[in-house]
C-alpha cells in the first residue's frame, strides 16, 4: 500500500508540473485588471464603499473590495467576458454598471458616482423589472471579507478564528468549529473549491495564510447539488488572484513580549506575515506568495508559571500561479504547505503539561486548475488536487496515566502516528442561461476522490484512582496496532438554477454518490427557493430541503485493529473486584431495529447523511438598517459512535455502531447596520439546540483518545449553548483611528458530573459554566514616516488589540468529580490581555 502511494504521489507530481508547462508554452495573452473610483456628487472620494464584481467566470459569489483612501479600488487578474459592478456606501444610493465588457486590452478606467440616498433610486438606475436574482440568493451564505479578517480583533491571525463570528457557528472550549450543532469533522472546507481537510479525521487542520484569503463564505444551508462530503456546514475560502503589478505587504513584523513581575523574560508571540504578488513573465504568469510564520506560547490560567504554556510553532505558505493560455482559456496552480508542532497541546487547569501530549503535523497540498470559457458563454471547470498528510500525538514520558477526581497526572498513556493522502478530480460544466418559462442555467459534473492512510497507534496503562489515593480501576492495553484504510468515492450531480420572471429563482438539484467504504449507492436530492415580492426588491424570501451524505471516516474502517481495552476494576482495599474485563473491539450494524455483529475485515457499508430545512426572511426596514430572521433544522443519521457494552452472553465489547444521530435547531435574528461609510455594525441573537449522542468518533478519538470511554448517551452536544448574544462592528474615530470592537455573551457550555470511576452521575451534560461575556477591541491607525527615505512612500499601519476589556472572569474548567473536595469549583479563568502589532502596507 505504501508503495502504491508512493506511486501515486510521482504520478501526480509529474502530471500536475508536466501539466503546468505545457500550458506555459500555449500563448501569451493576458488578463486584465479593472481599475476605478468612486465619487459623491460633488466629486469628493468615498473612503469604505463597497464594489463588488460578479459575472464571468468569476465564483458564484463575486469579488468584492472595499475602496481605499483616495476612493479608488481595482480588480485583477480578469479575463474577457461580461461583468457586473455593483458600488454601495452608507448615506448614498447604490450604483450599478451592467454589461461591463473586459476583452483583449486594458478596460478603460471607471468612475463610480454614487447620489445622496434622497434621490429616487429609479433615476439612479431604470430598471423594468426587478434584477435577475443569481445562484447565491438561494443559499446566502455568511460572508468574512479580508478586510474583516484583517481588522477584527482576532486571537490568532488565521481565518478560522473569525468563523465564530458567524451566528450559528461555535468554537467549543476544546478549540473544534461547531457549524449546525457538529463539530467539524463531520462539515469541509474547500478552498478555491477544492477539499482541504486531514484526510484521516475530516478536521481543519490545513491553514491558508490569513493574507491569502479573499473571502470566506459559511454555509449552514448549502442546497447547490455540487457541494457534498458532508453532515454539517460548509465553510468556502477564496483566495486572492496573482496580480499582474508588483505589489507586497510585511504585516506584523514586531514580536511580542512577556512580562512576569515587571521584567521582560522572553518573547510570547511572533508571527510575521509577507506577501508578495507580481508578474513572472510579464504579460504571460503572474504568482503570489503568502508567508507566515508562526510563535505562540499561549499561557493557561490555573497552572503555575512557568510550566503554564502552551507552545505552538509552525509555517503556513501559499503559492498561486496564473497562466492564461486564451482569452477563453486560464490555468491556475496553487502549493500549499502546513507544518506545525504544539507542546502540551491539551493542558488546562486540570492537566499539567506532564500529563498532556504534543502534536504534530507536515505535508502539502497541491493542484491545477482550469477555467474554459465557450463563446455561447458556457463555463468547464477542471481540477485536480493531491493533499499528503502526515500527523502524530505522543505524551511527555512512559509513566502511567493518571486520572483522579482532581485532574489528570503521570504521563499521556496514547502515541499515535499517520501518513494519510486524498487524491481529488473533479469536473464542472455551467451552461449558458436558456429560454424556456424563465430562465435555466444548468450545471452537471462530477468528482472522484481517492483517500487512504496507514499508521500506528499505541497505548500505556491508565489507572483511575480515588480522592483518597487508592487505586478504583485500571485499564491496560493489548496489542500495538498496524493501522490502514482506504476509500474511493465518485459523485455526478445535475442542478438548474430556474428564475421565473425575475421574482422567484429555484434551485433544483440531486446528487448521487458511493463510496467503496461505506454507502455503495447514495442519492441525495436538493430544493432551494427564494421571492422577492414587491418592486423595491427590499425584502427577500428564502427556503429549501435537503440531503447530504458525509465522507465515512477512515478512522472508523480500521477500528478493529486499534489496541484492546483491558478493565480491572478494585475495592477500596486493592483487591481485584473480579477477572479483568476485555472489550473485544467490534463492528456493529443496525438495520430496521436489528443490531448484527459485522466479523472483522468486512467493509462498512453505512455513510452518515443529514437532512436539513430552512425559512428565512431579510427585510431593508430603513436605508441604514437590514433585519435577517431564520429558522433551521438539521438532523444526521447514521453516525459512527462506539459503546463499551457487556452483551447478552455476558462478554465485554468496545462497539462501533451507525446508530448515532444529532439534532440541532436554530433561530436566528442579525440586524445589520451601515450608518456612514466605513461604520459598519452587525448584532445576533441565535437561540439553539444541539443535542446528539456523545460517544462520536469526532469526540472519542479526535484529536487525543480518551483515556476512559463513558457509555454512550444521547444528550447535549458540547456545542449546546442555547442563548448567544455577538455584535461586531467598525467605526472611525478621531485621528483617523478606526476601532473593531466584538460583543460575545452566551450561555455557558454544558458539562457532567463524574465519580469515582469517572463514570456519568445524573444526566450527561446536565450542568453548565456560568455565562460567558468578554469584549475584544482591536484599534488601528495608519501613518507614513516622512524622515526615512525608503519608508516615505509606503504606509505604516500600527495596531493595538485587547482581549477582553472588561476582565470578565470567563471560566475554562471545573471540577466536576462528586468526590472531589472541590466539587464545583471552576478554575481558568480567563484575564484581559494586549498584542500590539505593527505593518508594512504597500
Amino acid at each position: 500500500m505504501v508503495q502504491v502511494a508512493r506511486k501515486s504521489r510521482i504520478t501526480f507530481a509529474l502530471f500536475f508540473w508536466g501539466a503546468f508547462a505545457v500550458s506555459a508554452l500555449a500563448g501569451t495573452p493576458q488578463t486584465q485588471e479593472l481599475k476605478g473610483e468612486v465619487l459623491d456628487e460633488a466629486g469628493k472620494p468615498l473612503v469604505g464603499a463597497v464594489c463588488t464584481l460578479t459575472g464571468g467566470p468569476l465564483p458564484d459569489t463575486g469579488l468584492s473590495v472595499a475602496t481605499r483612501e483616495k476612493g479608488e479600488f481595482n480588480f485583477t487578474g480578469l479575463l474577457p467576458s461580461t461583468y457586473r459592478l455593483t458600488c454601495a456606501a452608507a448615506d448614498y444610493e447604490p450604483v450599478m454598471k451592467q454589461d461591463l465588457q473586459i476583452g483583449e486590452t486594458a478596460p478603460p478606467f471607471v468612475q463610480m458616482v454614487l447620489p445622496a440616498e434622497i434621490v429616487v433610486r429609479q433615476k439612479v438606475e431604470v430598471r423594468e423589472k426587478a434584477p435577475v436574482l443569481s445562484p447565491e440568493n438561494v443559499s446566502a451564505p455568511a460572508k468574512v471579507t479580508s478586510t474583516q479578517l484583517m481588522t477584527l480583533p482576532l486571537t490568532e491571525q488565521r481565518f478560522k478564528a473569525a468563523l465564530p463570528l458567524v451566528p450559528g457557528v461555535v468554537r467549543t472550549p476544546d478549540g473544534k468549529i461547531n457549524i449546525k450543532g457538529v463539530a467539524e469533522s463531520q462539515g469541509m472546507m474547500l478552498v478555491d473549491g477544492a477539499e482541504t481537510v486531514d484526510p484521516v479525521t475530516g478536521a481543519f487542520a490545513i491553514e491558508v495564510p490569513i493574507d491569502a484569503v479573499g473571502s470566506v463564505d459559511v454555509f449552514k444551508t448549502a442546497y447547490q447539488a455540487e457541494y457534498g462530503r458532508f453532515a454539517g456546514g460548509l465553510t468556502s475560502v477564496q483566495t486572492k488572484a496573482p496580480a499582474d503589478q508588483f505589489h507586497f505587504e510585511l504585516n506584523d513584523l514586531t514580536p511580542n513580549m512577556r512580562g512576569k513581575s515587571g521584567h521582560l523574560v522572553g518573547i510570547s508571540e511572533e508571527s510575521p506575515r509577507i506577501d508578495v504578488t507580481g508578474p513572472l513573465l510579464p504579460g504571460k504568469l503572474d504568482i503570489f506568495e503568502s508567508f507566515n510564520y508562526d510563535l505562540h506560547k499561549q499561557p493557561v490560567r490555573g497552572l503555575a508559571w512557568p510550566k503554564n504554556e502552551i507552545k505552538k510553532e509552525g509555517i503556513d505558505s501559499f503559492t498561486s500561479l496564473q497562466y492564461i493560455i486564451s482569452t477563453q482559456h486560464l490555468l491556475t496552480g496553487n502549493l500549499k504547505i502546513f507544518p506545525e508542532r504544539r507542546e502540551f497541546a491539551d493542558i488546562n487547569s486540570l492537566v499539567p503539561q506532564s500529563a498532556s501530549s504534543n502534536y504534530g503535523q507536515r505535508g502539502f497540498s497541491a493542484g491545477v486548475k482550469d477555467r474554459y470559457l465557450f463563446p455561447a458563454g458556457g463555463i468547464l471547470n477542471s481540477f485536480l488536487q493531491f493533499t499528503y498528510f502526515s500527523s502524530y500525538a505522543h505524551g511527555q514520558g512512559p509513566l502511567d496515566m493518571l486520572v483522579t477526581p482532581n485532574g489528570w497526572g503521570g504521563n499521556f498513556f496514547n502515541t499515535w502516528a499517520r501518513d494519510g493522502s486524498q487524491q481529488e478530480a473533479s469536473q464542472t460544466f455551467q451552461s449558458p442561461r436558456k429560454e424556456w418559462r424563465g430562465q435555466h442555467e444548468f450545471t452537471v459534473g462530477g468528482d472522484l476522490v481517492h483517500r487512504s492512510f496507514s499508521g500506528t497507534n499505541v497505548s500505556r496503562p491508565v489507572q483511575v484512582l480515588r480522592q483518597d489515593g487508592t487505586l478504583a480501576e485500571k485499564i491496560d492495553f493489548q496489542g500495538k496496532s498496524l493501522l490502514s484504510a482506504k476509500d474511493t468515492e465518485v459523485a455526478a450531480f445535475v442542478q438548474d438554477h430556474w428564475v421565473i420572471q425575475g421574482r422567484l429563482a429555484l434551485d433544483l438539484g440531486l446528487r448521487y454518490s458511493g463510496q467503496t467504504t461505506g454507502d455503495s449507492k447514495a442519492f441525495a436530492p436538493r430544493l432551494g427557493a427564494v421571492y422577492s415580492p414587491g418592486e423595491g426588491g427590499k425584502t427577500i424570501l428564502r427556503g429549501g430541503l435537503g440531503v447530504f451524505y458525509d465522507r465515512l471516516p477512515l478512522l472508523a474502517s480500521d477500528f478493529t485493529n486499534n489496541p484492546t481495552r483491558v478493565l480491572t476494576q478494585y475495592s477500596a482495599l486493592g483487591n481485584p473486584l473480579g477477572p479483568p474485563l476485555v472489550f473485544q473491539n467490534v463492528y456493529a450494524r443496525t438495520a430496521e431495529g436489528v443490531t448484527q455483529i459485522i466479523p472483522a475485515g468486512h467493509d462498512l457499508d453505512s455513510t452518515p447523511y443529514n437532512l436539513t430545512w430552512n425559512v428565512e426572511a431579510d427585510r431593508e426596514i430603513h436605508p441604514h438598517f437590514t433585519l435577517r430572521l431564520s429558522y433551521l433544522s438539521s438532523r444526521t443519521f447514521k453516525v459512527f459512535i462506539t459503546n463499551p457494552l457487556i452483551d447478552q452472553n455476558g462478554v465485554p465489547l468496545l462497539e462501533l455502531s451507525n446508530t448515532g444521530a444529532t439534532r440541532y435547531h436554530e433561530f436566528e435574528s442579525t440586524l445589520r447596520i451601515r450608518a456612514r461609510a466605513n461604520t459598519d455594525v452587525n448584532i445576533s441573537y441565535v437561540h439553539s439546540l444541539s443535542r446528539g449522542d456523545l460517544n462520536s468518533l469526532a469526540d472519542v478519538y479526535v484529536p487525543f483518545e480518551e483515556p476512559v470511554i463513558r457509555p454512550n448517551f444521547f444528550a447535549s452536544l458540547p456545542s449546546n449553548i442555547p442563548d448567544r448574544f455577538v455584535t461586531w462592528g467598525r467605526f472611525n474615530l478621531p485621528w483617523k483611528i478606526v476601532a473593531s470592537p466584538v460583543l460575545d455573551i452566551h450561555t455557558g457550555f454544558p458539562y457532567s458530573a463524574l465519580d469515582e470511576r469517572q463514570n456519568y452521575v445524573g444526566p450527561p451534560a446536565s450542568l453548565r459554566f456560568p455565562v460567558f461575556a468578554s469584549l475584544d477591541l482591536e484599534m488601528y491607525k495608519e501613518f507614513r514616516i516622512r524622515f526615512i527615505p525608503w519608508v516615505r512612500n509606503h504606509t505604516l499601519r500600527g495596531i493595538l488589540r485587547v482581549y477582553n476589556v472588561t476582565n470578565h472572569q470567563n471560566p475554562r474548567d471545573v471540577y466536576n468529580n462528586v468526590t472531589s473536595p472541590y466539587l464545583g469549583h471552576f478554575a481558568g479563568f480567563q484575564h484581559r490581555f494586549y498584542d500590539t502589532a505593527l505593518s508594512f502596507l504597500y
